[in-house]
């Protein structure tokens, strides 16, 4: 019997229409454009604006544009696993909330929070649920609204983050095609340098954490900088390493859009030429989980089949990651 894998088999993007430049941003913090784009490569990030919108409400047309392209019904989905550090809800799951939306009323589903490695957790998972031979179709998406914890006075953090979701289908193949490895790492001890102080269990919500401000991503930028650096490289070079992959082998890197010198500094260490690298942080920033999926969506006309794919990741936690995948379609 042939080894069943799995592959994805269809991407979906969306990104709210509002975009938020680095000139509108000069008028709401002491910053300047020529700054956010030497340090980040920024350039606009996208904000869902209407009031009323969650993060569900980003992931639905991301997975509606999955089903019109794989001609499917929402009853067809067997799970849908979401990505997420912004819930609409602390419960029930926003992928629960996605399933309702979409009608999607034969799919259990459940949220998954590793921030900006999320997706690259998420689809590792899925894959598992395809491999086991339990389950045909499994949606894995990362949304994320930022906008709903990033405090719009710390030019720290509000000249990184936007909004936006990317999701995948992932079914079985019994080609040497689809996902063919992962390594995924945490460290909590990096806690401290990106977090979100208050909201949870430690310290629920209170007038005080409101007026402190605790309810607002915190970050460390040049700790965290340091550690992403090293550890997104480390672990692309690694996962090329443990499959005998070279420079010459590999068709694209995707990695998560946090900082275009981080970025570089992937790229780099992999030996790869930066016409082999999906960039589109210019234009939507940070959207934590939905980053590497938005690339993939972006890019998705460039993909062929059987080309070797690098997705690589860094996030709170901390955690960070790898996959390796050839493109099946």
């Amino acid at each position: 019997m042939s080894k069943i894998s799995a592959a994805i088999t269809a991407v979906g993007g969306y990104v709210p229409e509002t975009k938020l430049t680095n000139f509108d941003l000069e008028k709401m913090v002491d910053t300047n454009d020529e700054w956010i784009r030497t340090r980040t490569g920024i350039e606009e990030r996208r904000i869902l604006k209407e009031p009323g919108k969650a993060s569900s409400d980003m992931a639905v047309p991301a997975i509606q544009q999955i089903l019109q392209k794989r001609n499917l019904q929402p009853t067809d989905i067997d799970c849908i696993i979401c990505a997420t550090v912004t819930p609409d809800m602390v419960f029930p799951a926003t992928a629960n909330i996605i399933a309702d939306k979409i009608g999607a009323t034969n799919a259990w589903g459940f949220d998954l929070s590793a921030a900006c490695s999320g997706f690259l957790y998420a689809l590792t998972t899925g894959t598992s649920f395809i491999e086991s031979g339990r389950y045909k179709k499994v949606i894995v998406v990362g949304v994320d609204k930022m906008s709903a914890i990033i405090d719009y006075t710390d030019r720290a953090t509000c000249i990184i983050f936007g909004d936006g979701a990317g999701a995948v289908l992932l079914e079985p193949t019994t080609e040497e095609l689809g996902i063919r490895d992962s390594i995924l790492r945490s460290d909590g001890s990096g806690a401290k340098y990106l977090h979100m102080k208050a909201g949870g269990s430690l310290k629920p919500a209170t007038v005080e954490t409101v007026l402190a401000k605790e309810h607002f991503a915190y970050q460390e930028g040049q700790v965290v900088f340091k550690f992403a650096v090293k550890g997104m490289a480390d672990v692309s070079a690694e996962i090329m390493e443990r499959n005998n992959l070279t420079a010459n082998d590999i068709a694209w890197l995707v990695p998560h859009q946090a900082n275009l010198r981080i970025i570089d500094a992937t790229a780099n260490r992999m030996g790869l030429d930066k016409d082999k690298v999906m960039i589109n942080i210019q234009r939507y920033g940070n959207t934590t989980a939905a980053t590497i999926p938005l690339c993939l969506w972006e890019w998705e006309h460039k993909l062929h089949k059987g080309d070797n794919v690098i997705l690589s990741a860094f996030g709170g936690g901390f955690t960070w990651g790898a996959i390796w995948l050839k493109w099946a379609y």
